[in-house]
């Protein structure tokens, strides 16, 4: 099923060109419609393809389409970022409609103990269409305009019948924002007489483009982790109805052709089932057909993967479904040159189209093979748990309820359950107690999944990935935590996932202090500095009234404030009710350590941040940074753009943050950037910026490197080679010195840190001067080459240095990775609040 066949329809491709595209293009111009069912055009005021459409539009079509149609019910399961409906429209016969909780009950009920004596001979089987998730992809979403239309209209016997054995959870456009921000810029760029000139603007997006959401995240990769509000509504959806099939419709180069999964075998997941793969190749066969018929080329098994189970065709293998993604050249406008000819952009939606209805038809045909499938599914998850020794995981991030929190609500999303511990256990040194830890049951119905969360593998059959090799949760969420034998640990299991609550433990008149464990700690601090409090940082430890106080707590002094010692009292409550962080009040300064008016206590600044973006900086880094800033913990930054740089008046800012970016756009910005450095400012680079600001002197460095001579490898196997050097995604173990001030918070002496770059820095001769260090057997999930993991050992991630007044931070890692990676964000922040105590 690898092999390409056939030629490009080129007829259609020419005669759709010059705007002659019409329905019978798409659909049988003889098949039954019911007259009644309002055609695309109708509602939009044109034939698709002919423009590219808007999510305002399609919402409008949708809802049309519903209201007239006894086999569609709307939904608006959420907002986008930008205010935008997360719609979904749950598709079936006007019968089943008349049940639909029954035919849910009974589909979930297959999952379930004692599932064998339920007859699956009259249960529909349920398939999930998502189409677009990347906005720039569009053929997809456009697509779903004409098989909604199909789905409700067709008076065919077999449009019927499938419906009749069939529930559709249709999902117009998986990305709103990302949807409306390509289409704008297609449309307001289109030509009336077409180009296909590759370099016309109408094809060369402005960054950051339409791939992502509002905030720039790639929302094919967050199926798993579930922080952004389009995947939460999905994820709701999908673990409410648990469907057979679901299907991810993308594209790809415009050069390219059509792809269907399977992908490459030696890249599945090891956790995903053999007989996936085989239901997987099964269903390609339809796709095959159908594609043979309309003569377009396609192919299976190469390219893809079916590793990381954060992707839309990826989640649903780990769930007892059948993930399949879909690829379509694109014409990233409405009509290029290609290497097979023409590519026009109604040919992309037929191909779209044609995949949609050849998934219908296999899940029609293979619908009792599917049911049974998710059902042994279920069975062998709940035997290989009873069998295993391990029973139970236990989890706690100490101090820092918020992030224990925030695992357990992503765990709760997924229909994880989660019970509080029943007694105190040490492990390893840290003692698990029930009030800081809870508990994960590994004899559950989503036993794979948590297996899938917690799994750490660093032995792989294939040493290139599509996506990353690793995402380990605890070691993401910096939450110790112990796989244990012994069950009867597990108290009670928890009916919701209650926030933390902060306090004002009581009222001072002389100080208030709290420590920076706490992950909302940055959120705080830049609301109390909204408020002009002036806070303090102690660089020592200290115990004041019997209580220990860590390395960076945080002290208010009540005397010399611009508030009222009863006003700032208000304030606190406040804000430790919003941020959920313990504020404790003292009436004296007499510690055990430092006092609190030593000068060990020292003040920290209010930060004015700006943010680096556009052409050169990788939009997905900059956008985490982004969010994580705005969304979490408020903090007001301002993104310049790259081409507006020159003109901007740096010394309105104290702190400049420059995401991995590549190119030459800041060539000639040295002098005015190292001019900000040296006033005072703070200069943060990520990632490729490193090279950068070593090349042009702004920090000295040394980076480890290796030459590689390619011996005995083939030119067929080139790629192989170079691609196995890549170190895409790997989880990497590093000792800290908590004392330096950007590992204020941490708690242990030890982290977890996301690396998908190959920069490797030589530590500092001074150890002060290397307070995050890779440790000497540092691979903890992942893969990386044998080459480079001698590379990473005892090399450093993270350097700061003074240049004149200011400073130059670098970290060669992602602390903010996918929204997802809760245990290294502090990094961040201590660098804004902290970065003149470095």
């Amino acid at each position: 099923m690898n092999k390409i066949t056939l030629l490009i329809g080129l007829f259609f491709c020419t005669a759709s060109l010059f705007g002659q595209v019409s329905l019978n293009y798409y659909l049988d111009a003889q098949h039954p419609y019911d007259s009644t069912i309002p055609k695309p055009k109708e509602l939009l005021g044109y034939e698709v393809g002919t423009w590219h459409v808007s999510h305002d539009k399609l919402v409008y079509y949708m809802n049309r389409l519903a209201a007239s149609s006894d086999r569609i019910k709307i939904e608006n399961r959420g907002t986008t970022f930008e205010g935008r409906p997360i719609l979904l429209l749950t598709i079936t016969s006007p019968e089943n409609h008349q049940r639909i909780d029954e035919i849910k009950e009974n589909h979930i009920a297959l999952s379930e103990k004692n599932s064998l004596s339920i007859d699956i001979e009259k249960q529909p089987v349920v398939v999930y269409q998502g189409f677009s998730i990347h906005g720039n992809e569009p053929s997809g979403s456009n697509a779903s305009l004409l098989l909604a239309y199909h789905l409700a209209a067709s008076q065919a016997p077999e449009t019927i019948d499938l419906l009749d054995q069939t529930v559709i959870l249709f999902d117009p456009s998986l990305n709103p924002d990302g949807l409306q921000r390509f289409a704008y810029w297609a449309n307001t760029n289109k030509n009336k007489t077409a180009t296909s000139d590759s370099n016309d603007r109408e094809y060369n997006e402005i960054w950051p483009r339409g791939r992502t959401n509002h905030y720039w995240f790639d929302l094919n990769r967050d199926w798993l982790p579930a922080q952004l509000p389009e995947s939460q509504a999905r994820i709701k959806t999908f673990s409410e109805w648990l469907p057979n099939i679901l299907t991810d419709h993308h594209e790809m180069g415009t050069n390219a052709t059509f792809f269907f999964q399977p992908g490459i075998p030696s890249r599945v997941n090891p956790l995903t089932p053999e007989m996936n793969q085989k239901l997987t190749k099964k269903i390609g066969a339809y796709h095959l057909a159908a594609f043979d018929k309309i003569g377009s080329l396609y192919y299976s098994e190469e390219d893809y993967d079916d590793f990381y189970y954060g992707k839309g065709s990826t989640y649903p293998d780990i769930n007892g479904s059948i993930g399949i993604l879909f690829e379509q050249a694109s014409s990233r406008g409405h009509v290029q040159q290609s290497d097979n000819g023409l590519l026009t952009f109604p040919f992309t939606i037929r191909n779209q189209l044609t995949a949609g209805f050849s998934t219908l038809k296999a899940a029609f045909s293979m619908r009792t093979e599917l049911l049974e499938y998710y059902r042994q599914f279920y069975i062998d998850a709940r035997n290989k748990a009873a069998k295993s020794k391990e029973k139970v995981i236990v989890f706690s991030s100490g101090k820092d309820a918020a992030t224990s929190h925030a695992f357990a609500k992503m765990l709760a999303r997924h229909k994880i359950n989660i019970h509080q511990l029943k007694t105190s256990i040490t492990r390893d040194g840290f003692t698990y107690s029930p009030q800081n830890s809870l508990v994960i049951p590994l004899e559950q119905k989503k036993h794979k999944l948590i297996e899938a969360m917690f799994t750490e593998e660093t032995s792989f059959r294939d040493s290139l990935f599509y996506d990353i090799s690793a995402w380990t949760f605890p070691y993401a969420f910096n939450l110790n935590h112990s796989v244990e034998k012994n069950s009867s640990i597990v108290g009670d299991k928890l009916t919701s996932i209650v926030s933390p609550v902060g306090v004002v433990t009581s009222k001072s008149n002389y100080a208030y202090l709290f420590e920076s464990h706490h992950y909302y700690t940055p959120k705080l601090v830049n609301f109390l500095q909204q408020n002009d409090v002036r806070i303090k940082v102690g660089l020592q430890q200290f115990s004041i009234n019997g209580k220990q106080f860590d390395y960076g707590t945080y002290m208010i002094p009540v005397s010399n404030q611009n508030l009222s010692a009863e006003k700032l009292y208000e304030l606190l409550v406040k804000g430790a009710k919003e941020s959920q962080v313990k504020i404790h009040g003292t009436e004296t300064g007499n510690a055990k350590g430092i006092d609190l008016g030593s000068r060990k206590f020292s003040l920290v600044k209010k930060p004015k941040v700006a943010l680096l973006v556009g052409n050169g900086v990788r939009s997905y880094d900059a956008g985490e940074v982004w969010h994580l800033l705005d969304t979490r913990h408020e903090i007001s930054i301002s993104k310049i753009d790259m081409q507006n740089l020159p003109r901007v008046d740096l010394s309105n800012y104290t702190h400049l943050i420059i995401p991995s970016f590549s190119g030459s756009g800041l060539n000639a910005q040295v002098d005015k950037l190292k001019g900000f450095v040296q006033k005072g400012g703070t200069l943060i680079g990520y990632r490729s910026t490193v090279n950068w600001l070593e090349k042009n002197k702004f920090i000295e460095l040394e980076f480890l490197k290796e030459e590689l001579t390619a011996r005995g490898v083939s030119f067929e196997n080139r790629a192989k080679f170079g691609g196995a050097q890549l170190t895409s995604g790997a989880i990497f173990n590093a000792r800290i010195d908590r004392s330096h001030p950007i590992n204020f918070g941490f708690q242990n002496n030890q982290i977890s840190i996301f690396r998908n770059t190959n920069i490797y820095i030589k530590p500092d001769k001074n150890s002060f001067n290397n307070p995050i260090q890779y440790t000497d057997n540092p691979l903890l999930s992942g893969y990386i080459s044998k080459e480079n993991l001698e590379l990473i050992k005892n090399s450093v991630p993270f350097q700061v240095q003074r240049l004149g007044r200011g400073s130059v931070i670098v970290m060669t890692d992602n602390t903010n990775f996918r929204a997802f990676w809760y245990g290294t964000n502090r990094i961040l922040t201590n660098a804004l609040y902290l970065s003149n105590k470095m």
